[in-house]
């Protein structure tokens, strides 16, 4: 990595851990990854696994470390207490937290997550930088934006400032229903076939046109593969429209005629994309490590 790094952009994820070091620019010198990702480290070691991500990099100097995600969470590192919506996303500096790095090289700032509280009761961390990187990516937007995931955020943004949220543990129940359920004898095949696709989208028009009946639907997939034939491909494509177009259709009502950004992977923002055409809407795929690094760039700026 290059001598000349300004500061560390770092996304702790549950799963994986990501670091990019950044000139005084704001240019990208390089990128690395781990896979200590919050859920695998006990607190005490956070600091030794931040150290063997930045191994080898030359720092001249105390360098800022500003870090996202789940290193703030209640089991992460230190947390970070959650901003209330709405709020303003270009104070999340303010809010920031300080662990011990154990090294005088680095100093860390862990950003704080978004809570609704008053009966709307909901949290998102990780996310809220992603916003501010779209709001600074598309300077004026106003709208809806999806994020889908194991935990779907819809989010209300006004520019900078976040209105409120919802949760859709969409991704979360596929998995529980595939692993632990009667379903999962009705499940597999290939990802990408004719079946699986004629399965998503009979279960996408189901899930947008029925929302209200998702329980006595979720059974169709077992019943389709024991009296009509259904091959276990077109049964896992039907489940995953059918949570899909559940979460979309309980959304429909805040979606204006402005495409809807879709922050994820390409492979879930393709699926919800889809479902949104299906529903007289629009997805805007939009590159979720893009928005991480500029949101994390905006927070630093707006400090």
């Amino acid at each position: 990595m290059s001598e000349s790094v300004a500061w560390i952009a770092v996304d702790w994820g549950t799963s994986n851990l990501r670091g990019w070091t950044i000139d005084g620019q704001g240019n990208v010198l390089a990128s690395r990854s781990s896979p200590k990702g919050m859920g695998k480290l006990a607190r005490e070691e956070f600091p030794a696994a931040l150290a063997e991500l930045l191994s080898g990099v030359d720092l001249t100097g105390p360098t800022d470390v500003l870090v996202c995600g789940m290193a703030g969470a209640r089991q992460g590192w230190l947390e970070a207490p959650y901003l209330e919506a709405p709020t303003d996303l270009r104070g999340l500096l303010k809010g920031a937290v300080h662990p011990d790095s154990g090294s005088d090289k680095l100093k860390v700032s862990i950003l704080p997550g978004v809570c609704q509280k008053q009966g709307a009761d909901n949290v998102m961390r990780g996310e809220e930088t992603q916003l501010l990187g779209l709001a600074s990516t598309l300077p004026g937007y106003s709208g809806l934006v999806c994020m889908p995931g194991t935990h779907s955020k819809w989010a209300l943004l006004d520019g900078t400032k976040i209105e409120h949220f919802t949760t859709a543990m969409t991704g979360e129940m596929f998995e529980i229903l595939s692993t632990h359920s009667v379903l999962r004898h009705s499940l597999g095949g290939d990802l990408d076939t004719p079946e699986r696709a004629e399965g998503f989208g009979a279960g996408a028009r189901d899930g947008l046109e029925h929302p209200a009946d998702l329980l006595g639907q979720l059974f169709r997939v077992r019943a389709s593969a024991l009296v009509s034939g259904r091959q276990p491909a077109w049964c896992a494509g039907y489940l995953s429209g059918l949570l899909i177009g559940t979460e979309i259709s309980a959304n429909r009502h805040q979606i204006g005629n402005e495409p809807v950004p879709l922050i994820g992977s390409h492979v879930l923002c393709a699926l919800y994309g889809q479902v949104l055409e299906m529903a007289g809407a629009a997805g805007r795929p939009v590159d979720a490590t893009a928005v991480v690094l500029a949101g994390l760039k905006a927070a630093r700026d707006a400090a």
